[in-house]
């Protein structure tokens, strides 16, 4: 395994700044399974309220903050932690569109990847609930809601996910099991299926140049390089930089600007006080808008159905890119101006829809929505037609630097 994965495996030599967040994903599931771990002995999945009138669980996460020695960090290094690992996972899904490492023969590698997305999204949503604060509970209870818009099964589908007729006791505890126990196991083995797949085929790079096509006798690519020492010592370098900024927001900024870590979720959850505005934590407001996008409904069928509908679509539409992208060449440095406007719009699109999903529904904001809901899954579904059409470069036999 070391041989196989580290000390002769050949990675080309050319990896840039792009090519460090598949290693820091890894760095920071750790960190989550390991501050995990810790918070789980001091805390309580219990929605009954104590002697102070104060839910179980909320109170346990208060008395990690202030009584468990380290507990404050142990918690902080945690919800940062889950929006530094999206941060990160955009990133690295970036990368792959930049360089179109989600082509041939990478396929398996890509669809791995997004089981992981999808994994991650899961495992988000039911830690989010756990605190038990204001926007956790009124959180859960929006989107477990949103279940019952599917006709026939959805209402026994949503009571089945909750265990009860509302959050309650019952919907924190199949919750926490879903958050400390499966997830994390089926997260960790995707994970060790996408590094697999990937050491199979090999890395892609910046240039899209297979370089197990050039090999000298003694079978070593030409352009390739062994991962350990050198990747392993210039991961170090994005490792310490990333720990510093990391650390700064840990430290000086835990709470995101109310982004990581909402105001109402200081507040103990209260079934019977909605909060004015319920949204989300951002890593998922880009789906949450194209959910709010959706206003007609459609072949006898509620716009909240087809809203959901788009929402799961908008996620699940990544798996299908090695089939989408006709183009004859990977990388974004050797494609034309199409896909080098389409990507900025695309990205342009999702941050927009991203910051909508914060915000209260508005006309105006629904208008736009709707506008950068269309041209998301326009930049997929014409991806067949437009890629061909597009110009391209000549790609070089061997891979360069710049």
């Amino acid at each position: 395994m070391w041989k196989g994965h580290l000390s002769e495996y050949y990675a080309p030599k050319n990896f840039n700044f792009w090519y460090f967040f598949g290693s820091l994903a890894l760095l920071v599931l750790v960190i989550q399974i390991v501050t995990g771990i810790f918070l789980v002995m001091h805390y309580k999945p219990d929605a009954a309220v104590n002697a102070n009138g104060v839910p179980v669980a909320f109170a346990s996460v208060e008395y990690i903050m202030r009584d468990v020695p380290g507990g404050w960090l142990i918690r902080y290094m945690h919800s940062t932690g889950a929006s530094a690992f999206f941060i990160v996972v955009y990133m690295h899904m970036f990368r792959g569109l930049l360089y179109g490492s989600y082509r041939k023969p990478r396929e398996l590698t890509w669809l791995f990847g997004v089981g992981i997305f999808l994994c991650l999204m899961g495992e988000a949503f039911f830690g989010y609930l756990l605190p038990w604060g204001q926007m956790s509970f009124w959180g859960a209870q929006v989107i477990v809601n949103l279940f019952s818009a599917i006709p026939i099964i959805g209402p026994d589908l949503s009571i089945i996910i909750r265990g009860d007729f509302v959050v309650g006791d019952a919907t924190l505890n199949r919750f926490f099991s879903f958050h400390v126990i499966a997830f994390p196991l089926v997260l960790i083995g995707l994970v060790a299926a996408h590094v697999l797949a990937l050491h199979e085929t090999g890395s892609n790079n910046p240039d899209g140049v297979e370089i197990k096509a050039n090999k000298d006798e003694n079978g070593i690519p030409r352009d390739g390089i062994p991962f350990h020492p050198y990747y392993t010592v210039k991961d170090i370098v994005g490792v310490i930089v990333f720990l510093m900024v990391f650390s700064a927001v840990m430290f000086w900024a835990p709470e995101g600007g109310g982004y990581f870590l909402e105001t109402p979720n200081f507040y103990p959850a209260d079934p019977l006080k909605t909060p004015p505005h319920i949204a989300p934590v951002w890593y998922f407001t880009p789906f949450y808008s194209i959910l709010r996008a959706v206003t007609y409904p459609l072949f006898g069928l509620d716009a909240k159905f087809w809203g959901v509908v788009a929402m799961g679509a908008s996620v699940v539409i990544f798996a299908f890119l090695p089939w989408l992208d006709r183009s004859p060449v990977k990388s974004i440095r050797y494609r034309g101006p199409i896909y080098k406007t389409l990507l900025t719009i695309f990205v342009i699109c999702f941050f927009i829809l991203g910051y909508l999903g914060t915000l209260s529904p508005s006309p105006m904001g629904e208008l736009v929505s709707q506008i950068c809901s269309v041209f998301y899954f326009g930049f997929f579904l014409g991806m067949p037609w437009w890629s061909r059409m597009d110009k391209f470069s000549p790609v070089p036999d061997r891979v360069t630097f710049k």
